[in-house]
């Protein structure tokens, strides 16, 4: 391999976080290029994600270029990438979780609404974080925001929202110095906070380097929670959060289904051995579906379509 190229959205996150894997390559003595590639969902930021009839919205253009041997590898956000992946197309490696975390940021013009989490007008296009919001303060009202980072600051101001809601990581890893709460009762996504590496499975010097790479603690974990999800029947823009991590060779774990009006929950909360954790992703999505999942579910996909 004289050379390996590297795909990735082209917001500023999206090129972190191919920098991040590029360097891990380098330091194993490969040279690489960073090869942008504007995905559908970046097209279309005015559609919320859960009416695109896309699957794999942010991920399908890089998906594309993998298979048309455009580029070698992919580097995505793990949380966006669909837990079926197109034939041929592998996830080869993750990094490290860093933050997992969904935070609030508040719009700094409305000082009155300070410390207030009721009554607010809040921009978020994600279902997980509407439901899990309306679960815990039904007095609230949602507008649809889209874009990346820096888009999103904008127009929490231009657009009169009181607050957004962000994934920690992204704030974090690209170093901006804003005031932000932490969302406990939210619920992360599955593997947010994650970077995943996706690559052919046929090339198996590329699979064989990227091992290299790759966080187990932090593959064990997101195997339990995107299992979780696939065999929940959820996509990735759907109400579920999910996420496991490791304390003391024990896996912890936390997930939830929360109906769109807030009104419906089911939480889970788990605790079992390391050597335990293969396959229990399916068995706590089947635990979650007789407790009443399912019929959450299913109401979810009415909404949908």
């Amino acid at each position: 391999m004289s050379l390996i190229r590297i795909g990735t959205r082209n917001s500023p996150l999206a090129m972190w976080q191919a920098l991040e894997v590029e360097n891990k390559i380098r330091e194993l003595g490969y040279q690489t290029e960073i090869i942008p590639i504007t995905s559908c969902g970046d097209k279309n930021l005015t559609q919320p994600l859960y009416q695109m009839d896309i699957i794999g919205v942010f991920t399908r253009d890089l998906d594309i270029a993998l298979l048309n041997d455009k580029i070698d590898v992919a580097v995505h956000s793990l949380k966006d990438v669909p837990t079926l992946l197109p034939k041929g197309i592998f996830l080869s490696a993750v990094l490290e979780r860093d933050y997992e975390a969904d935070i609030l940021v508040r719009n700094p013009n409305k000082w009155d609404k300070k410390g207030c989490y009721k009554n607010l007008y809040l921009g978020t296009g994600s279902l997980r974080r509407r439901a899990f919001w309306k679960a815990k303060f039904p007095e609230v009202t949602f507008g649809n925001i889209r874009g990346n980072v820096q888009t999103r600051l904008s127009k929490l101001e231009s657009e009169g929202f009181d607050g957004t809601i962000f994934s920690l990581a992204g704030i974090k890893r690209l170093g901006l110095s804003l005031d932000y709460e932490l969302l406990d009762f939210i619920i992360p996504a599955p593997a947010q906070g994650v970077v995943g590496v996706t690559s052919m499975d046929k090339n198996k010097e590329l699979t064989e380097l990227l091992r290299k790479i790759n966080h187990k603690d932090t593959q064990i974990c997101i195997e339990i929670e995107r299992d979780f999800l696939n065999k929940i029947e959820g996509g990735c823009t759907a109400p579920i959060g999910a996420l496991a991590r490791i304390e003391n060779n024990h896996i912890i774990f936390k997930a939830g289904i929360v109906s769109l009006d807030g009104n419906k929950k089911i939480l889970l909360h788990e605790t079992f051995t390391i050597a335990e954790s293969s396959g229990k992703g399916s068995i706590l999505a089947l635990k979650a579906k007789k407790m009443g999942a399912e019929e959450i579910i299913n109401e979810i996909k009415a909404y949908r379509e």
